[in-house]
């Protein structure tokens, strides 16, 4: 299973250099799937930034045919918050509560997180969850760090 950031599905609605791998990672035969709390952030961000209608945003999450989101129940939510009360670090690695549950969710459902965002991959490194670093808006990828 993988657990798609925002970031990703957001780059992919922009046709951003992530799109074609965020496609590819859908069409791979593994469930994908946004958490709630990434739906809510993608109808955010496209609203709020890109200007676009929310109900066109809805309706284009939906055409993407995302597999269900795990359900936040109240252990895996406590897990998250204690995940970035561990981690976050306001300039060193900022690190958002929806992050720490993408993290927790894909770790409950033994899955991958797919994402550009190199806090939430460090994150990620140093809780042995596992990723899928996408290139981010510039076509950079993440790499860990000492390699």
């Amino acid at each position: 299973m993988i657990v798609l950031d925002a970031y990703a599905v957001i780059g992919l609605l922009r046709n951003e250099p992530v799109a074609d791998e965020v496609r590819d990672l859908m069409e791979s035969g593994m469930p994908a799937w946004l958490t709630p709390l990434g739906v809510a952030e993608v109808i955010d961000r496209r609203v709020r930034l890109d200007a676009v209608d929310p109900r066109a945003v809805v309706l284009h999450l939906a055409r993407l045919g995302l597999s269900d989101p795990a359900p936040l129940d109240p252990q895996t939510a406590a897990r998250a918050g204690a995940l970035r009360a561990r981690h976050n670090h306001r300039t060193a690695r900022s690190v958002s509560l929806a992050d720490c549950v993408h993290a927790e969710l894909a770790r409950a459902a033994g899955a991958k997180v797919a994402t550009s965002d190199p806090h939430l991959l460090d994150l990620c490194a140093d809780e042995n969850i596992q990723t899928i670093p996408l290139p981010d808006t510039r076509g950079h990828r993440w790499t860990p760090a000492g390699t």
